[in-house]
């Protein structure tokens, strides 16, 4: 097999390291090439502390956090596509014409395609189809980088895009059902506020836990996981959800990530403990 390849696409800054960050550092510790894919800069994202950015510069100061929380991973691989930030569902900025998600469907796959085309992945990683918990902008990445895995290896679309390329899978990172119960259940009993998982299956959080073809333990890994997420400042001050654990239960807990084969359609009961088992 060739140099192993993995390419992972999400929206905004810090959504790399929340689902696979420890898997992509995995990878990369064991020399296979990472390529980091983000479509938005995370303009509109909240500031955790003022002294750090202002709206004006938000977009700047977060480019170089994530570029700083790839580096954690030992991903030097990293593509912005430099669209913008969406906010979140029913805010003003969904209308903003320079939105992502009011791209054109055909110019985002393409810049997709080319991408695949040049770094050549086996395996191809992004949200599910409800992006995690339904953001408009993960919603639209998990599509057009759906799209762009099947197209990659057409020759008959975008030929001025390089030799075509077909991944061999496709995955969704997903995190199981069971885990946000269990991040409920602690929060109720350090007697903090739950009510962003009292409607957990209402709002789309979590994946099926028997509908996991994937679970990778990344325990090795973690502390470059943690790394990376702390790397973003503006997003994880002391009021983020994950600073009401102490520490080594949050490592504990980021130790495990879980993956959703889309891509060859798996059997019932079909198992991988690594993303690249089997690939030729």
């Amino acid at each position: 097999m060739e140099q192993r390849s993995i390419l992972a696409a999400y929206a905004h800054p810090d959504d790399e390291a929340f689902g696979s960050g420890g898997t992509l550092a995995k990878y990369a510790q064991s020399g296979a090439q990472v390529t980091l894919v983000c479509a938005t800069r995370g303009e509109v994202g909240e500031i955790s502390d003022p002294a750090l950015a202002t709206p004006e510069n938000l977009g700047q100061v977060r480019e170089q956090e994530m570029l700083n929380a790839a580096q954690a991973l030992g991903v030097s691989d990293v593509r912005f596509l430099d669209y913008r930030d969406s906010g979140m569902a029913g805010t003003d900025d969904n209308h903003n014409p320079a939105a992502f998600v009011n791209v054109p469907a055909e110019e985002v796959v393409e810049r997709l395609v080319r991408i695949i085309r040049e770094v050549r992945p086996q395996v191809v990683v992004t949200f599910d189809p409800n992006g995690g918990y339904g953001h408009p902008d993960h919603i639209a990445i998990h599509q057009h980088t759906v799209a762009a895995f099947h197209l990659a290896g057409d020759p008959e679309r975008y030929p001025e895009a390089g030799p075509v390329w077909q991944p061999a899978r496709l995955f969704y990172n997903a995190i199981p059902r069971s885990t946000f119960l269990a991040m409920r259940d602690r929060l109720v009993a350090a007697g903090e506020d739950t009510s962003m998982f009292d409607r957990i299956e209402e709002n789309g959080m979590g994946w099926p836990d028997d509908q996991i073809q994937a679970q990778l333990d990344v325990s090795g890994t973690v502390g470059a996981k943690w790394q990376s997420l702390m790397a973003h400042r503006t997003q994880f001050g002391e009021n983020n959800m994950f600073r009401r654990f102490p520490e080594d239960e949050v490592q504990r807990m980021m130790s495990q990530e879980h993956f959703v084969l889309a891509w060859p359609q798996p059997t019932e009961g079909f198992k991988l403990s690594d993303l690249f088992e089997g690939v030729a």
